[in-house]
């Protein structure tokens, strides 16, 4: 009988489903394995800057990983009104400098105009506090010279919530998967970043293309931290790239559809980003990722599965054992507190510097050199 158990534990642990199976006897019999709980802050962070409403999930992420929201300042009345009656615990601040001169703020938080958004974190970092921005946390080159020089001079942690990663948890159980061996070594992804433009809801800055950075620069930075992640690579190149404004006449300065090939030292990728999720489906945008490894591959469709299962999270993994859908709504998203725990112990778990930086130059660099569509 026990040498039938052991054989049963090691033929379902070597599977997909058995690899779920271990992470969930593992949360059952530790209870530290699942999603944690402070008594106490262990950080207090503050927000400039909330132009874009990925703000909130950036503070959210914070808050589970253990921060309290202390202050927030912006210039704009009518952003500030609706953050507040959010977060009416938090301090409204005067300036930027009333935040900046606290010592007692650890983490600065924005979601500010994408170009601004990295001399606001050089200053943060001057003032001996880390920086979390919204994605596109650099948008041209010339910033990010600057930025690697003050992060190298301060030691200050540097960071972009690359939400489509951190904050879907399909995207981090594929994670666990792979690095488990379930589908070998990976060899390409393949990410889709399709978006709704709802035109009536953008600002005018989204439609100008020196404040938000290019379709590539912007959007496609999820892909590209998605590419170097799963493919374990540290050194990369674009191969080719292209944008176009294929359906917008009326915004001369911007982009709607773009599209990379990229290859790295441990792997290949392709990216492609638009602005035409139609208003028929049910969230924003049908993002997906494909991880192709050396005996399977993983796709996760990360807002909706189309004509199938209901809701998001879903991953899907083929591997020559079997073929698998896995739930993702119970998984944990660990960003937070891994940040948290750097920002305490000078650490980089949550994600490398230099990860962070090579997401952003290759973001940069296919954007800037990308080719023009006209079609």
């Amino acid at each position: 009988m026990q040498n039938n158990r052991r054989e049963f534990i090691r033929n379902t642990f070597g599977t997909a489903a058995g690899i779920v199976l271990a992470n969930q006897v593992a949360t059952a019999t530790n209870p530290s394995s699942a999603e944690p709980t402070f008594a106490e802050p262990r950080i207090k962070f503050a927000v400039i800057g909330m132009n874009h409403g990925h703000i909130y999930g950036q503070v959210e992420a914070v808050i589970r990983g253990g921060g309290q929201l202390v202050a927030f300042y912006a210039k704009e009345a009518d952003l500030l009104a609706a953050f507040a009656k959010r977060y009416p615990n938090a301090k409204q601040a005067s300036s930027e400098a009333d935040i900046l001169n606290d010592k007692s703020i650890h983490l600065v938080l924005s979601s500010a105009i994408a170009n601004e958004r990295a001399p606001l974190g050089i200053r943060v970092m001057k003032s001996g506090k880390d920086f979390m921005s919204d994605k596109p946390g650099i948008t041209t080159l010339e910033q990010l010279a600057e930025v690697r020089k003050v992060q190298k001079e301060t030691k200050r942690i540097y960071s972009i919530l690359f939400s489509e990663r951190f904050e879907n948890k399909a995207t981090v159980k594929a994670g666990e998967l792979v690095k488990a061996g379930a589908i070998g070594r990976v060899i390409q992804t393949i990410g889709m970043g399709p978006h709704r433009i709802s035109l009536s809801t953008r600002p005018a800055w989204f439609f100008n293309k020196e404040q938000f950075g290019g379709i590539l620069c912007d959007i496609a930075s999820h892909q590209f931290d998605q590419f170097l992640f799963f493919t374990g690579s540290t050194k990369a190149e674009i191969v080719t790239s292209q944008v176009g404004n294929v359906n917008h006449p009326q915004y001369p300065n911007f982009e709607d559809f773009g599209d990379v090939m990229v290859k790295g030292d441990k792997g290949t990728g392709y990216v492609r980003v638009d602005w035409f999720s139609p208003d028929g489906l049910k969230t924003w945008g049908d993002g997906r990722l494909t991880i192709l490894g050396t005996e399977g591959y993983i796709e996760i469709r990360k807002n909706i599965d189309i004509a199938g299962k209901e809701g998001g999270n879903h991953l899907f993994l083929v591997n020559n054992k079997e073929t698998v859908h896995i739930d993702c709504n119970d998984v944990e998203l660990p960003f937070g507190r891994l940040l948290v725990d750097d920002v305490v112990n000078r650490t980089e778990t949550a994600m490398s510097q230099e990860h962070c930086f090579l997401t952003s130059e290759l973001a940069i660099k296919a954007q800037k050199y990308a080719k023009q569509l006209s079609i």
